[in-house]
């Protein structure tokens, strides 16, 4: 008997090649006339190009943004939106930038223009992240959930095969996990099989051939549908693993998600049969868990946890930090399950055949 909620989120979705010279427009329908630009400080002359036909609607940029949005960089942020009193924020980069837009609304209620470079998905999510002590700390609002989205896939083309491949397979991950959250819609399931299809169709021509823009083009289509269906349904044991690892050991948050997320759905393969299935089905792979290794082999992804900078000395401590909450996963979290896991992501072992 089907028994579901289902809530559409209100972003404005625009797409297409060249797209980015709506950023204008976009800006005056939302009534903003005292912008705050964002960025990585290694994007800060891109940025600046790219918004220059808004004209005398900048009125400042931050370009602070660093992965896992620390505190003190939040706290930064809002208050150079404050000493220029702007009215909205337009975040031009990966997850970091679109991560630190959303700090910035968190308290502030700023609406936010989001324009990817990346696969990160972040932009179509109303879930937030900061990291204090040396831990991640999530939550879902409304009022970080960008107001327009601008996906232009020209701006992908330099992205590099190494970070693309990473990218996409963390966007790959919101996919996997929406087709077996318990509060996934019929709706939302649907559009997470699509967005594993079109990635996995994508991903390898995207590193082998970075110039083809039709494959960024169905890259950057699959990165938005992962995107909704990781703002639309609850994430499991993969993503609080890997923002434990994130916050906690300060691993690069692409990397960290491609390695885990064979070995997170091999942890749930028996509790999620039809979950695993159609992910198998939309890889064109015999099984999931080592379908999804083999992708990420295919884009050149690192393999294992020690080739980003983990210690295994430090897989006691990430094993009892990823499981001192309950969170729903279809299979029971367990310490020594969770450990098990992450001796075989450490040393990046492909998934055993269920």
């Amino acid at each position: 008997m089907l028994d579901f909620v289902h809530e559409t989120a209100p972003t404005r979705v625009v797409f297409g090649a060249g797209r980015v010279a709506d950023l204008p427009a976009e800006a005056d329908r939302l009534g903003l006339a005292r912008l705050l630009l964002l960025s990585t400080p290694g994007q800060r002359a891109r940025v600046e190009a790219l918004a220059a036909p808004l004209g005398a609607r900048i009125a400042g940029l931050f370009a602070e943004a660093v992965m896992h949005v620390p505190a003190e960089t939040a706290a930064a942020a809002r208050a150079e939106a404050s000493r220029i009193a702007a009215d909205g924020c337009v975040a031009v980069g990966g997850g970091s930038t679109v991560g630190l837009a959303k700090a910035i609304a968190l308290e502030t209620g700023l609406p936010i223009i989001a324009v990817p470079t990346t696969y990160a998905g972040s932009e179509m999510t109303p879930i937030w992240g900061l990291t204090e002590g040396g831990e991640k700390t999530t939550g879902r609002d409304a009022r970080v959930l960008p107001r327009t989205v601008i996906y232009d896939p020209a701006l992908t083309l330099d992205l590099p095969s190494r970070i693309a491949g990473a990218s996409g397979m963390n966007a790959l991950a919101h996919c996997v996990e929406a087709l077996y959250a318990a509060d996934a819609s019929p709706i939302i399931k649907l559009i997470a099989e699509e967005g594993v299809r079109a990635l996995a169709a994508a991903l390898p021509a995207v590193v082998t051939n970075p110039g083809e823009i039709e494959a960024r083009a169905r890259a950057l289509y699959g990165a938005w549908l992962a995107g909704t269906a990781l703002g639309a349904a609850s994430m499991a044991l993969h993503h609080k693993l890997c923002h434990a690892l994130g916050g906690s050991f300060s691993l690069p948050h692409a990397e960290t998600h491609t390695i885990v997320l064979p070995h997170a759905a091999a942890y749930n393969r028996d509790a999620a049969p039809e979950a695993m299935r159609r992910i198998a089905d939309a890889l064109g792979a015999d099984e999931a868990p080592g379908g999804l290794f083999d992708l990420a082999r295919a884009v050149g992804a690192p393999a294992g946890l020690a080739e980003i900078g983990l210690r295994e000395t430090d897989l006691d401590r990430a094993a009892e930090i990823a499981t001192r909450n309950p969170y729903d996963n279809p299979r029971r979290v367990t310490r020594d399950g969770v450990r098990a896991l992450l001796e075989d992501a450490f040393h990046g072992r492909r998934p055993a055949i269920g």
